[in-house]
C-alpha cells in the first residue's frame, strides 16, 4: 500500500491524501489550499495524478479546504462515486457551489484589473491582450460534481471497492465530519488505516464527541492546535460576555464577528441564546449575513439527531429566536449593504471565518476603524489569510483596494475553537489499545506537525512523523 500527502502536509488547508494498493486507487479528501498569493498555483497544479485513475473519493467532512477541489477533480476527468456522511452532503449542495461563485468572481475580478493595467501598454505596443484567468471551476461544474455524492450513515460499513470496506465515525468537528475507517485487502494481508479528518473538541455546544477509535495499522492525524491548549469554555464565555457587555452596553458600538458558515456560525448562536437565557447579556439584535450559513443553519435543524441533547433543550425547535431582541439572516444584497451604515447596537455574524472572500470584507471595511466597534475572532486564522493579519496585531490593512486603520478593539475567542486541542488529541489518541505500525501527523503548520509527532514517539513510543508535501511511502 503507498500513500501519498498531496495536502495539509506541514500546512493546515488542502487535505489530499492519495491512496494506492491491490489494484485501487482512491483519494481521501480533495481540499482547496487557502491562505496567501501562492494558493491558486497551487490549487492549479493539485494533481499530480490522472483523476481519471481514480475508482472512488472518501470526504471526512464538507470544509473546503477538505472539500473545494473536488468539482475541479470531476470537471479534469474523475468518474468515481465520492462517499461522505448524509449531512455533509447536504452541506456541499451549498458550499460547492458558493466556493464556484467566488472562484467566478474572483477570476472576473483579476481580469479587470490586468485589463486595466495593461491598457497602456497594449496601446504602446500593439501587442494581443494577455488571455483571461479562468476560475480553478464554475458554478456549473460544482453542481455537476454533486452527482457524484454517495451518502453514508455513521457506523455503516460499506464497500466501495470489491478491495476496499470503509466506516465512518462521528469526529465531533463540524455537522457530518467523520473519522474514516478503511480496511485495505483480504485475508491476512488486509491492513486498517483510519484517517482521523478534523477531530472536533470534546465537551462543546451542538454537537456530539468525537468517537474513540482503538486499533490501526496506520493512523493519519490532525494536530491543527497539537502544541496548545484552548481556553476553557467558563473563561471563553466570560470573555465573550465582556466583549459583548463593553462593545454594545458601555461603548455603543457594533460586534463583528467573522465565522465560518458551517459550525461556527450555530455555535455563536447557541452560545448568545444561552449567555442571554442566564442573564449575563442583554437581549441582542443579530445579523446572520451570509446566505450559506442561513442555508448551514437550516441543515443543522434537518438532521437534530446529530446534536447533543443541550443544543435540543436550548435551541428547540425555534432555533432559538426567543432569546433574541432581533434574529435576521440576511439574504439580500442591498440588506447586507444596509448594516454598514449601523453605528451601533448590531451583532453582525459573517463569512468567510478566515476573512479571505464574502460580505464579511465590507463589515471590516466599516467597522475596523471604529473604535467604539470590536471584532471577534472564534475560529483558526491560517497563515497568510487576513484574519491572522489582525490577529498578529496589524495596526493599517488593505481591504477592498482601500488601505484601513485598524482601531477597533479585537478579541480571540480560543476556546470555540471546532479543533481538538493538544490535550483533547492526546486523550483520544490514548484510547488505542495497540501501537499502529506507524503514525503520520498532518494538518498542522509545519513546527506545530513536526513537535505532535516528536510528542507522539516520546509519550506513546509511536512511530509518527509529519510528511513534507509530495511525501509518498510504501506500507508493508
Amino acid at each position: 500500500m503507498k500513500i501519498t500527502f498531496l495536502g495539509a502536509a506541514r500546512e493546515v488547508t488542502g487535505s489530499s491524501y492519495l491512496v494506492e494498493a491491490d489494484g485501487v486507487r482512491f483519494l481521501v479528501d480533495c481540499g482547496m489550499f487557502q491562505g496567501g498569493r501562492e494558493t491558486r498555483a497551487k490549487n492549479q497544479r493539485a494533481f499530480s495524478f490522472d483523476p481519471r485513475s481514480l475508482d472512488f473519493v472518501l470526504l471526512t467532512h464538507a470544509h473546503i479546504d477538505h472539500s473545494g477541489l473536488l468539482p475541479r477533480l470531476v470537471a479534469m476527468g474523475f468518474r468515481g462515486t465520492i462517499h461522505t456522511t448524509r449531512a455533509t452532503c447536504d452541506l456541499l449542495a451549498v458550499m460547492l457551489p458558493d466556493s464556484a461563485h467566488i472562484q467566478e468572481k474572483e477570476a472576473e475580478y483579476a481580469n479587470l484589473n490586468r485589463f486595466r493595467k495593461d491598457m497602456d501598454r497594449r496601446d504602446k505596443k500593439r501587442g494581443l491582450p494577455p488571455r483571461d484567468i479562468a476560475p480553478l471551476y464554475t458554478v456549473a461544474q460544482a453542481q455537476a460534481s454533486l452527482k457524484q455524492l454517495n451518502p453514508i450513515d455513521y457506523d455503516l460499513e460499506i464497500a466501495p471497492h470489491p478491495q476496499v470496506r470503509c466506516t465512518f465515525r462521528d469526529a465531533g468537528h463540524i455537522l457530518g465530519s467523520a473519522i474514516v475507517e478503511v480496511w485495505v485487502g483480504e485475508g491476512a494481508g488486509r491492513r486498517k488505516i483510519v484517517f482521523s479528518g478534523d477531530l472536533g473538541q470534546p465537551s462543546r455546544p451542538l454537537l456530539r464527541d468525537p468517537a474513540h477509535i482503538h486499533d490501526a495499522d496506520y493512523l493519519v492525524v490532525e494536530s491543527t492546535y497539537g502544541n496548545r491548549d484552548h481556553k476553557s469554555m467558563e473563561a471563553t464565555q466570560d470573555e465573550l460576555v465582556e466583549a459583548i457587555n463593553n462593545t454594545i452596553e458601555k461603548k455603543g458600538g457594533n460586534v463583528v464577528i467573522p465565522a465560518f458558515a458551517v459550525g461556527r456560525t450555530q455555535d455563536m448562536l447557541y452560545l448568545l441564546a444561552d449567555l442571554t437565557r442566564q442573564g449575563r447579556i442583554p437581549k441582542l439584535t443579530v445579523f446572520v449575513d451570509s446566505p450559506m450559513a442561513t442555508a448551514a443553519t437550516e441543515i443543522t435543524y434537518k438532521h437534530m439527531e446529530l446534536l447533543d441533547a443541550e443544543t435540543h433543550a436550548l435551541m428547540g425547535k425555534h432555533g432559538g429566536a426567543a432569546h433574541f431582541r432581533k434574529l435576521n439572516f440576511v439574504e439580500d444584497v442591498e440588506e447586507s449593504k444596509s448594516l454598514d451604515r449601523i453605528t451601533g447596537g448590531a451583532v453582525i455574524i459573517s463569512a468567510s471565518g478566515m476573512c479571505e472572500a464574502g460580505r464579511i470584507k465590507f463589515h471590516l471595511r466599516a467597522n475596523l476603524p471604529r473604535r467604539e466597534s470590536t471584532i471577534l475572532i472564534t475560529g483558526f486564522q491560517a497563515a497568510g489569510t487576513f484574519g491572522r493579519r489582525l490577529v498578529d496585531g496589524a495596526k493599517r490593512v488593505r481591504l477592498l483596494g482601500e488601505d484601513i486603520p485598524v482601531r477597533a478593539d479585537l478579541y480571540t475567542l480560543g476556546g470555540l475553537s471546532a479543533h481538538a486541542d493538544r490535550t483533547a488529541l492526546l486523550a483520544w489518541l490514548g484510547h488505542f489499545r495497540s501501537k499502529p505500525r506507524r503514525v503520520f501527523v498532518v494538518h498542522g503548520e509545519e513546527t506545530v506537525a513536526t513537535g505532535f509527532a516528536a510528542d507522539l514517539q516520546t509519550q506513546f513510543g509511536w512511530d509518527a512523523m509529519a510528511p513534507e508535501p509530495g511525501f509518498s511511502v510504501v506500507l508493508e
